[in-house]
């Protein structure tokens, strides 16, 4: 995903999968993007091929995984202090494994096992497969590590266990990595090289989901336009084939994905939406920084002129189409100029919401190798607020042109203000609130929008 570029995830998940046959007992915790909970979905899969259930006690488990997200300085943080927290527990019950999975185990590798003696075992995204000798290296008193990175895995064959699901949302992974080493990501360091899933498991999995009641499910890769696979009688099938495919599983099927890349982003796959209704009308498409020479630096491959492009196609091709974005503030030599440029471009393209954060030097980038945070804390501050307020302006005008019109709504469960409302989102994202009357989560439901916020679609139920 695109620094943080997927729909924002509960930080922490520890939920609970019986298996009255298992023995032992994992609890797990997942931070980061969408990638991060379909990965941990395979780990707790292979788990319970090994004689694991989960848990959401501490206190009751005899392995705790921490699966990790690198992407930002504050992210690391505070896994950090949870797995001091952990450490604690470990004291207590000294049998206790603990390990680290995903990003941070990549990068941190030494600093987690010898430095700091935090954890028992680190676990890169690509060695899944071995947990089960990694756990005996470690419940033997051994350092257990492995984070190569693989050129082939995609964990196709595995059943991912749903385990962080509503029921009624999945995610499905059609491919890992990514080669665009953006010069402040990293995602090509911790993740490997981009790779495709064969398109035959995932349409078995999209599949297996809808016989399992799911209403709709979210295609996931680092960046989904550059999904490519070739069969053995050499006919090639792109993102907007496996888009078209995925779609005809079943036309009462919402399908969305995550995430677009404005360079590699194409018409095809715009015209592949605008024919299916249950393809979702939302694009997520990050554009970082509204420079051009902002976006050289970062070695983004797109122009401002070639990202607005791709924004009039979107409006052409597909009008009801929402957009939203991820924006950096405060990166290498930002000028106050390039961030009015930012701002312009949010201005003009008008976004439903979007994801917004300070610059944050990453470890062994090459911005962090070859060129220097030089903007201020304050003025990250100041920019970063100011794009803020703007944006909660954009996105309060673009739901306020919802009001009055009718939304179909997939029901993903009650309202955290009120037992007698149900919430659920639009095809366009949007989230919105309404009385229960008698329907209940996974049901589709129209809803007359009656007014909104700044987040939030409030609404009526219609026949």
């Amino acid at each position: 995903m695109d620094f943080i570029s997927t729909k924002k995830i509960p930080t922490e998940v520890g939920i609970k999968i019986d298996n009255p046959n298992a023995s032992k007992k994992v609890y797990i915790e997942t931070y980061g993007c969408q990638m991060n909970v379909s990965d941990s979905e395979i780990v707790v899969s292979i788990l319970a091929e090994n004689n694991y259930q989960t848990t959401d006690d501490i206190k009751e488990a005899d392995l705790i995984f921490v699966n990790t997200c690198s992407i930002r300085e504050n992210a690391e943080t505070r896994i950090r202090g949870r797995l001091s927290v952990f450490r604690q527990e470990k004291k207590r019950k000294p049998d206790l494994i603990i390990g680290v999975i995903g990003c941070m185990a990549e990068r941190l590798k030494e600093k987690l096992l010898e430095e700091e003696k935090l954890v028992d075992l680190v676990i890169g995204p690509d060695a899944y497969r071995n947990l089960p000798e990694l756990i005996a290296e470690a419940e033997a008193g051994q350092k257990a590590v492995n984070v190569l990175l693989s050129r082939e895995e995609t964990y196709a064959d595995i059943s991912p266990i749903r385990y962080a699901s509503n029921g009624v949302s999945a995610f499905v992974s059609i491919m890992r990595g990514c080669d665009n080493m953006c010069t402040y990501c990293v995602v090509p360091f911790t993740r490997g090289r981009e790779r495709s899933r064969n398109p035959k498991s995932i349409l078995r999995e999209v599949e297996q989901l809808v016989a399992d009641g799911y209403k709709e499910v979210t295609l996931l890769g680092q960046n989904v336009d550059k999904y490519s696979w070739e069969n053995e009688d050499g006919s090639k099938l792109n993102f907007a084939n496996l888009l078209d495919l995925t779609a005809k599983v079943d036309t009462k099927l919402r399908v969305r994905f995550s995430t677009s890349y404005p360079q590699d982003m194409n018409d095809e796959v715009l015209q592949t939406m605008a024919k299916h209704n249950n393809i979702c009308k939302h694009i997520h498409l990050p554009v970082q920084s509204g420079s051009t020479r902002i976006l050289d630096l970062m070695k983004r491959g797109y122009s401002q002129k070639w990202y607005l492009g791709r924004i009039e196609a979107i409006k052409k091709i597909i009008p009801e189409c929402s957009i939203s974005t991820d924006v950096i503030v405060g990166f290498c030599t930002e000028t106050e100029e390039d961030h009015q440029e930012t701002l312009k471009v949010m201005q003009e393209v008008g976004y439903d919401f979007a994801y917004m954060f300070k610059y944050s030097e990453r470890p062994n980038t090459f911005a962090q190798r070859r060129l220097s945070d030089d903007v201020p804390e304050d003025i990250k501050t100041r920019r970063l607020n100011e794009i803020i307020a703007l944006q909660q302006e954009l996105s309060e005008k673009a739901k306020a042109k919802d009001v009055g019109n009718i939304y179909e709504v997939l029901i993903e469960g009650t309202s955290k203000k009120s037992e007698e409302e149900l919430v659920g989102r639009t095809s366009q994202n949007k989230t919105v609130v309404f009385p229960k009357g008698n329907h209940k989560k996974g049901d589709f439901v129209n809803v007359k929008i009656l007014r909104n916020t700044s987040a939030t679609l409030i609404g009526e139920l219609v026949n």
